[in-house]
């Protein structure tokens, strides 16, 4: 069955209220293609990879977290080089790429953050930046829940023992949000997860005494745009298919 491409979008912005979000790119439809489409492809990042499996699959939408940035356009604009080609490939086979960042990273139900609380079993979460912070249904040993963290993730975590090693607050942002570690402390957090690591960093969440993990930033970022993809799938009747190309960074 052929879905208007237009009702997916407003569907999805409106689920996810991308109004309420200040961001560096445009959330919802940011190439346009065929006004309708059968099969959608999601993905965490918008690759030429994935593009060219969309063809394959004759998909004339394709769904991400990372599409295209305002910082991949500089001004004074020039389209060249990678961004140029992909962006050539998505309108040579007419396909449709949306993007949802941010609001796809703080979402209370189906987001990166509040998916990552659930997976890793962070009860009682309050909102911080665009991720959580939360109680752990029991304290544990730090070594352990890195154990679960990589485990659940299919990750090889780098961490920062810094923090006590019973632990039992919990801050997660996902993706490159190294430098929250603060916020989170100041939650009452006494371990913080997100899916980066800067050099500075290393320095500070020792001197504050919090343990760090680094998930990686794709693995930390995949559950949200599969749970937006399972939504429209539901909604709108359609064929979503989610599209893993892994990338331990």
């Amino acid at each position: 069955m052929q879905i208007e491409v237009k009702e997916i979008i407003k569907y999805s912005e409106d689920y996810l209220k991308v109004k309420d979000f200040e961001d560096s790119c445009a959330n919802g439809l940011q190439i346009e293609g065929a006004p309708k489409t059968n099969k959608i492809i999601t993905g965490v990042s918008l690759s030429q990879k994935l593009i060219e499996i969309a063809v394959k699959k004759k998909a004339k939408m394709i769904m991400v977290h990372h599409g295209v940035f305002n910082k991949h356009l500089p001004v004074p604009f020039r389209l060249k080089g990678v961004i140029r080609n992909r962006i050539k490939l998505l309108l040579e086979n007419d396909i449709n790429l949306a993007g949802f960042h941010l609001p796809l990273d703080a979402h209370p139900v189906i987001g990166n953050n509040a998916s990552l609380c659930e997976l890793l079993g962070i009860k009682n979460i309050e909102p911080f930046h665009v991720g959580f912070v939360g109680d752990l249904a029991e304290p544990v040993k730090f070594g352990d829940f890195v154990d679960l963290v990589n485990k659940k993730l299919g990750v090889n975590s780098y961490i920062i023992s810094a923090g006590p090693n019973i632990i039992k607050r919990v801050g997660i942002v996902s993706g490159g949000a190294s430098r929250e570690f603060t916020q989170a402390q100041e939650k009452g957090a006494d371990t913080y997860m997100c899916g980066d690591i800067c050099e500075s960093v290393v320095w500070g969440v020792e001197e504050a005494k919090i343990n760090y993990i680094n998930a990686g930033h794709y693995n930390t970022e995949k559950l949200g745009i599969q749970n937006l993809g399972e939504l429209v799938e539901k909604k709108f009747k359609i064929k979503v298919e989610f599209i893993d190309i892994p990338n331990d960074i």
